[in-house]
């Protein structure tokens, strides 16, 4: 019976809407996706049109579930899974957005966050949320809006703020819940990860109204039902979890030690440390892996903000390339990098150095540099932002034996290759790739009925290939390299 059941998950990120239809052996039955724009107003600004959002996920959604009754499918519940920190701000009672979705890549809010360093609050920020003082949060983001509009902290009750997936939320149940999971509340810097709270303090030092902020819940659990106005039946949501997270549930790292690293927009490698939340001394993040079945798993992350969006960078700025898939085979068809070398921050340096005020910067360059030197650059920055991750991790302690990897990017197999010989650990890729929308479909799948817990997750998780490390002679003389590109970069700052 179960295989004519089915959930629906939503995985809305940074560059497209995708819905999703897993059963309960984790096969994807249907799917549909939607592309979406970011817009770049002033420099370092990067901002999404919250309707468009919306009415994409609406799209894809329909989608799906005309397919699924075609197919004579039971779509039991919807779950939904997000782009994290990513903001908006909306009036309660007619849902009106106040201005764009400022998302997370978005730097608008660096003097603030310097500020917040000059006067010593980055240790508490540090000490409660495991975050730093960088705009990549929500919480100077949100601050940011409450200035730009001021009748907000005069009547916070009549507004509303949220992450994505609270914003689907409010907007799947029609206002009647303003919800959002433990692993979205852990990126706001607004959220004591050690007590599972809001913090009055932080909300004090960010100017917050607590009356805006949304009810936090299990990452696994009854969000409400959609209104029926929207799909023709009353679908409950019975799972939220931000994408990072979702995914290293669905690549089935669910326990102490399980490494993941995903290489969508951005790149994010996540280390599950149990329940024991750790306290990073090389500049990680302390974060909420999941809540389920009333127990909380904490996780240590390194987040890289620029990863696939360097390779549509090479398509849509540059024009170097006409697909991503091309990158392969350009890599390939050089023995060695050529000297180039590019560190890609475009949004600012994220882990392990968190600097958000640099801009990219290429070097090696030469009359000779083609677009197979590019491409390669781009792919081997990937990796050895990866490497400098995975580094800290080992300096904080983490054993790591080998790297799980999802992704739009991990298609490219020279890329596993190359990244399996940088780090010498085996690298193994999931024979199903859309681990952020099956992690969150997972988890609502508990709520159903068709798992026990977390334990039977890791079944479901199979191997479609398997990178191992090759001995590399250029390896140490490429990390030298790439070492080297970045001190000159910090530099120069």
């Amino acid at each position: 019976m179960q295989s004519k059941q089915a959930i629906l998950a939503i995985d809305q990120g940074t560059s497209s809407s995708r819905a999703m239809l897993f059963n309960a052996q984790g096969q994807v039955l249907a799917q549909a996706q939607q592309e979406i724009s970011c817009s770049f107003p002033a420099a370092g600004w990067v901002e999404q049109d919250g309707e468009q959002l919306w009415w994409s996920v609406l799209a894809v959604c329909r989608d799906v579930l005309q397919q699924a009754r075609l197919l004579g499918v039971q779509v039991l519940a919807l779950a939904i899974t997000n782009q994290r920190e990513t903001s908006l701000l909306w009036q309660r009672d007619n849902d009106t957005l106040l201005g764009p979705a400022i998302v997370w890549q978005d730097r608008r809010t660096q003097a603030q966050c310097q500020q917040l360093r000059e006067e010593g609050d980055e240790a508490l920020i540090s000490q409660k949320t495991g975050l730093c003082a960088d705009p990549y949060f929500s919480a100077s983001k949100l601050q940011w809006m409450l200035d730009a509009y001021p009748q907000v902290r005069q009547q916070p009750s009549d507004y509303a703020f949220g992450t994505v997936d609270s914003f689907l939320v409010w907007r799947l149940t029609k206002g009647t819940v303003h919800a959002t999971d433990t692993t979205n509340a852990s990126r706001t810097s607004l959220f004591d990860i050690n007590h599972l709270r809001w913090d009055d303090q932080l909300l004090q030092l960010f100017k917050v109204p607590k009356a805006l902020l949304p009810e936090v819940r299990p990452s696994a659990g009854h969000f409400g039902y959609c209104d029926i106005s929207w799909f023709g039946e009353r679908l409950p949501i019975l799972a939220v979890a931000g994408d990072q997270q979702a995914a290293a549930l669905g690549q089935g790292c669910i326990g102490a030690g399980g490494l993941k690293s995903t290489y969508g927009t951005g790149c994010f490698a996540l280390l599950n440390t149990g329940e024991q939340r750790l306290q990073s001394k090389h500049q990680l993040l302390s974060t909420v892996a999941y809540t389920v079945q009333g127990t909380t798993h904490y996780a240590l992350e390194g987040s890289i903000f620029i990863a696939g969006a360097a390779v549509k960078w090479l398509r849509d700025q540059l024009g170097v390339i006409r697909s991503a898939a091309e990158t392969e085979a350009l890599a390939a068809s050089l023995p060695d990098n050529c000297g180039v070398y590019l560190v890609p921050a475009f949004t600012g340096l994220g882990a392990p150095y968190w600097r958000p005020e640099l801009a990219a910067q290429w070097s090696g360059l030469t009359l000779s540099t083609g677009r197979a030197e590019l491409c390669r650059a781009v792919l081997e920055a990937v990796a050895y932002q990866t490497y400098d991750l995975l580094m800290a991790m080992r300096a904080d302690g983490a054993t790591l034996t080998q790297l799980q990897v999802d992704g739009g990017m991990v298609n490219n197999s020279w890329f596993c290759q190359f990244l399996a010989n940088l780090l010498q650990v085996p690298v193994m890729r999931p024979l199903q790739t859309e681990t952020t929308a099956f992690g969150v479909a997972l988890l609502a799948g508990i709520e159903v009925g068709w798992y026990a817990g977390l334990s039977e997750l890791p079944k479901l998780v199979q191997a479609e290939s398997w990178f191992k490390p090759q001995p590399d002679p250029l390896r140490e003389q490429n990390l030298a390299g790439w070492q080297q590109a970045v001190a000159r970069l910090l530099a120069g700052a």
